[in-house]
């Protein structure tokens, strides 16, 4: 007799059934006696657990001389412990048919695992080996440098990435924000595994670190079960220091004219935002979703896009952080007509500041906010990102229940308010990445 077996995997139950989340606090939220910020939200819905561990170790941690060293660390945390190579801590994630993985941003560093109910013990276990006992060791170290300088070198090849760098070079300088994540060429170079090793060990401590837990887990038992790997895990022994704000950019014009081969002009316009924490944060997010957030409903995609047919995508966006973020517009467009698109979105940008938004766009923005939040947590994967970044930036575990208040309190005033202080269509950056023989574009 043949027998099929049919492998349950974490990749396919998760197609199965969305997370169902009810009103009330995100998550249940403790510190261990390291130091270590527990979060912990039971959803039953399928049997996987998803935890994200967040630390407060990104580039704003690194200095210039050695940039890329975050990631770096945080990449190398999954390539090999003192007692598993890194084939062999995949060969055992995927037995179990999990997802472990680690990654770097520029305010953090994280670790996430994705595992059934059946194997969490298994899982917890190989998390708690990457985190605590990376080996870093120098074939792994050497490998995944040549993997970041090939990605930096063909990062150059993409006419939008190449836009962006310059861009980010321009607005912020020498602080970390203005440089890729990954580093240089020259910095991966200079880096050294006693670098990599005194990284982690001044900034991987419990009580810069934060563990979020969502799926079908008992908060007690996973509690203990985390306190039992980690609850060892020993404070760090010093403050360590991070970059500050980026230096206020002076209220002029900047334009960085990059010649490339390409038939689509990449444009990005724009300049230094805003920090997380800022109040105006909310008021913000629905003035620009009616400027260039909002998609076909926006004023850019509107004027640009369905009237004068110049491009087919172009969009705007904040990226707050920790420290004050950019504001970009985005676009691409023919070489002939990156010009006349230029002019448009500084046009839209004044236009927003001198008149500010009408009552029923104000009304849209706020019915589409709120209407489509639910969607940023119907998967334990996203709601373990929304926890874990709510508890990062200290906006309170009734984040979820506030949120509508929030984005319904902003008023036409506010929008105009905001829009006066936040955008500057007199001092920006502006980069064009074309052929710049066609380009229709004059300073």
């Amino acid at each position: 007799m043949i027998r099929w077996f049919c492998r349950i995997t974490v990749a396919s139950l998760l197609l199965l059934l969305p997370v169902v989340v009810a009103a009330g606090p995100l998550a249940e939220r403790q510190v261990l006696e390291n130091g270590l910020t527990l979060l912990v939200r039971s959803s039953r819905a399928l049997p996987i657990v998803t935890i994200k561990v967040v630390v407060q170790a990104g580039s704003l941690w690194e200095q210039e001389e050695r940039a890329g060293l975050a990631n770096l660390t945080a990449l190398l945390l999954t390539r090999g412990t003192a007692t598993r190579t890194a084939a062999q801590i995949d060969e055992s994630v995927d037995f179990i048919g999990a997802s472990l993985s680690s990654s770097a941003d520029r305010d953090l560093s994280e670790v996430d695992l994705t595992v059934l109910r059946k194997d969490l013990p298994k899982g917890l276990e190989l998390l708690a080996d990457v985190l605590l006992h990376p080996a870093f060791e120098k074939g792994e170290i050497a490998r995944k440098v040549q993997e970041l300088r090939a990605a930096l070198q063909k990062r150059q090849e993409d006419p939008g990435e190449v836009a962006e760098e310059v861009f980010n070079e321009l607005v912020f300088g020498r602080h970390p924000y203005g440089r890729p994540l990954e580093g240089r060429e020259t910095t991966l170079a200079a880096i050294t595994r006693d670098e990599i090793a005194g990284f982690y060990r001044d900034h991987y401590t419990p009580e810069r670190t934060f563990v979020t837990v969502v799926g079908d887990v008992d908060r007690s038992e996973i509690t203990n079960q985390i306190r039992a790997l980690l609850g060892s895990w020993p404070k760090g022994k010093g403050t360590v220091k991070r970059a500050t704000e980026p230096t206020p950019l002076q209220e002029k014009i900047v334009v960085k004219k990059v010649d490339r081969s390409v038939t689509q002009a990449n444009i990005v316009l724009g300049h230094q935002g805003i920090k997380r924490d800022n109040p105006d944060f909310y008021a913000l997010t629905v003035m620009n979703y009616i400027l260039g957030g909002g998609g076909f409903s926006s004023r850019l995609v509107e004027r640009i896009r369905e009237q004068k047919g110049w491009a087919y995508d172009v969009s705007s966006h904040f990226s707050p952080g920790l420290e004050r973020g950019s504001f970009q517009v985005v676009l691409q467009t023919k070489n002939e007509t990156a010009g006349p698109a230029v002019q448009e979105v500084v046009r839209e940008l004044r236009r927003i500041r001198e008149h500010g938004v009408t009552r029923q766009e104000l009304a849209d923005a706020k019915a589409f906010l709120t209407g489509s939040f639910p969607l940023r947590l119907d998967t334990n994967a996203k709601l373990a990102g929304l926890i874990s970044s709510v508890e990062y930036h200290k906006l309170g575990l009734d984040y979820a229940d506030r949120y509508r208040t929030l984005i319904e309190g902003v008023s036409e005033e506010d929008i105009l308010r905001v829009a006066r202080a936040y955008l500057r269509p007199e001092g920006y950056v502006l980069v064009v990445v074309a052929d710049q023989t066609k380009a229709a574009f004059s300073e």
